[in-house]
């Protein structure tokens, strides 16, 4: 199972708008994970996946969605960031979205 988080890179936070914070907890910083940047895909690696579309239907969530099509409910974010739409609130029912196969090579082009 590949994580978003598998790679990002852990920093320290020591910004002094915090000390109210850190002379809270007694610690001199808080470990965080940096903002992971994500990238979309170019046209030449769309064009190399194969692309199933789905109309999205009442009761749909992409976490089901990516058990059907993936066999595994942690990778529902694939599908969300390949439609660019972060959670289903941004869909609407009748709406066709895209689940990009095989995970592997999308999860490959992502460095994951």
């Amino acid at each position: 199972m590949a994580s978003r988080y598998s790679t990002t890179a852990v920093g320290l936070n020591t910004s002094g708008k915090y000390n109210k914070l850190f002379d809270e907890r007694g610690v001199d910083f808080i470990k965080q994970f940096f903002t992971p940047q994500m990238r979309h895909l170019n046209v030449n690696e769309i064009s190399t996946l194969n692309v199933v579309s789905h109309v999205w239907s009442l009761g749909d969530r992409y976490y089901k969605l990516a058990y059907h099509y993936y066999q595994d409910p942690s990778l529902w974010w694939v599908i969300a960031w390949y439609n660019r739409s972060p959670t289903e609130a941004h869909l609407n029912v009748g709406e066709v979205i895209n689940i990009p196969l095989p995970i592997g090579k999308v999860l490959d082009y992502l460095g994951l």
